[in-house]
């Protein structure tokens, strides 16, 4: 009775965590909006506050490398619950920050949360989940990561705009206890199974790769930046990755452990599927300066305008799983880019005589795509994933997802760059020097690098992710082959 009490509970998991993926999230994107009133408030330029969200941005590139080593020596549920802790608190200290200084305190605390809570809690659905009941329930916790970008702006402009910054942050607080209190009640405290010594090396050669990545492609999306300081971070963060790579492959039991590239399907949805997100998450920083610098509309309504790609995102939920199976894991992910790609193609199309109702099509098809591409990439990762190898792959596949995330702000700003280049303009003019054309030849660009990653898709096996119930006919092919 206790065991079927157990696993009952157990259902719950894949709800639980995405419902802090999502807190997390969207503490990412909706800062974006408020960041002019929090200037106000700290009496500084809105450039000298950004230094909070790369912070942000930094000690998660630091930090989510360990968080696997950290949970297999202390447990998923001690780790994933003072994660939750943690975020929650300097939630708290961000809201009732008075300086520059002690906002961006707490934003390396909240950090420090988010590095541990995003892995730990993938591990942990991944670690108690059947092969069967994987699609659907990588497909809940997905989620956050693709309506959270989208949603982020239009709530922070609303919050800014009728009550305060402030609650941008302190809205936290009731989400983080109801989670702690679920997590305490559900989630069982696993551990690995090998207690691997710490690879120092690797922690720093890695949270120094990613931190300079990082910072580069930050340093990128800022127009008035130098672009060829930004490079030398990237340029600097590649080679530290290539050593910290060779390092890797020297240790009987590195930080990060490259050896489940070897593994087919979870070497496309890291490789590939990284560039797909590169292309596809560089449409959400484009459309907001489109309406707004290329409309004219404000940045309440430019959000507004987002919710039609958001409710494309949650529309495609209830479908996910259904077609996955039915045509399986390579068609769809081949196909599905393709759409993807045609639609942010789309996008270049937009002018402010656009009318409204294809305006709204086109961002809910694009919506639709980009649902169903990462919870396909997101799935199809821990298909031939063994149960040793999982804190590995979780650790590695949410460094991949969290560095995307910056890449495809950082490759909008740099098409945003190219495209004013070939026109004569001042490339490191304001954001507001942009004109129309620019924005349309950025999205045709963000199309193309989105279209040529279906070439990696086709590389797939016929009956890839057969296993997860990926597909009638590849279940045929399967069987064929057996």
């Amino acid at each position: 009775m206790q065991a079927v009490q157990a696993k009952s509970r157990l259902h719950w998991l894949p709800f639980i965590v995405a419902a802090t993926f999502f807190m997390e999230y969207l503490d990412t994107t909706i800062i974006a909006t408020a960041l002019p009133q929090m200037a106000r408030d700290f009496h500084v330029g809105p450039n000298e506050l950004s230094l909070g969200m790369t912070a942000y941005m930094l000690t998660l590139a630091v930090f989510i490398p360990v968080s696997g080593w950290v949970a297999d020596r202390v447990g998923s549920r001690t780790v994933f619950a003072s994660a939750i802790v943690i975020f929650t608190l300097a939630s708290i200290l961000c809201g009732l920050s008075g300086s520059v200084f002690e906002f961006t305190a707490a934003r390396i605390l909240q950090g420090i949360g988010g590095a541990m809570m995003v892995p730990v809690g993938r591990l942990i659905v991944v670690r108690n989940t059947s092969k069967d009941k994987l699609m659907q329930a990588i497909s809940t916790i997905t989620w956050p990561a693709i309506v959270a970008p989208v949603v982020g702006p239009s709530i922070g402009g609303f919050i800014t705009t009728y009550a305060s910054w402030h609650w941008i942050f302190l809205m936290n607080v009731p989400f983080g206890i109801a989670a702690l209190s679920a997590v305490i009640a559900i989630v069982p405290n696993e551990r690995g199974d090998n207690r691997r010594p710490l690879d120092m090396l690797g922690f720093v050669l890695s949270g120094a790769a990613l931190t300079s990545l990082l910072y580069g492609t930050e340093l990128a999306s800022h127009m008035e930046a130098n672009f060829v300081v930004a490079l030398s971070f990237v340029a600097a963060g590649i080679v530290l990755g290539v050593i910290a790579y060779r390092h890797a492959l020297g240790r009987e039991h590195p930080l990060l452990d490259f050896s489940t590239l070897k593994v087919p399907t979870f070497s496309v949805t890291v490789i590939t599927g990284s560039a797909t997100r590169i292309g596809i998450e560089a449409v959400p920083y484009l459309l907001p300066l489109l309406f707004q610098i290329g409309f004219g509309l404000s940045a309440f309504r430019s959000g507004l305008l987002l919710l039609a790609s958001a409710l494309g995102n949650l529309g495609m939920k209830m479908f996910t799983t259904r077609i996955i199976r039915c045509y399986g894991f390579r068609r769809v992910a081949v196909t599905n880019v393709t759409i993807a790609a045609l639609f942010v193609f789309a996008c270049s199309w937009l002018t402010p005589s656009t009318p409204l109702a294809w305006i709204l099509i086109t961002l809910f098809i694009y919506g639709l795509a980009r649902s169903l591409q990462f919870s396909t990439l997101a799935t199809l990762a821990y298909a031939d994933i063994g149960e040793a190898q999982k804190s590995s792959a979780s650790t590695l596949w949410s460094v991949a997802q969290q560095m995307t995330i910056g890449m495809g702000i950082a490759f909008g700003a740099l098409a945003l760059r190219v495209a004013a280049y070939f026109r004569d303009a001042d490339v490191a003019a304001p954001e507001a020097h942009f004109v129309l054309a620019d924005f349309h030849w950025a999205f045709v660009m963000a199309a193309m690098l989105t279209l040529i990653t279906v070439l990696g898709y086709r590389g797939l096996a016929r009956n890839a992710g057969s296993n997860l119930g990926g597909g009638a006919q590849s279940k045929q092919s399967n069987a064929v082959t057996r």
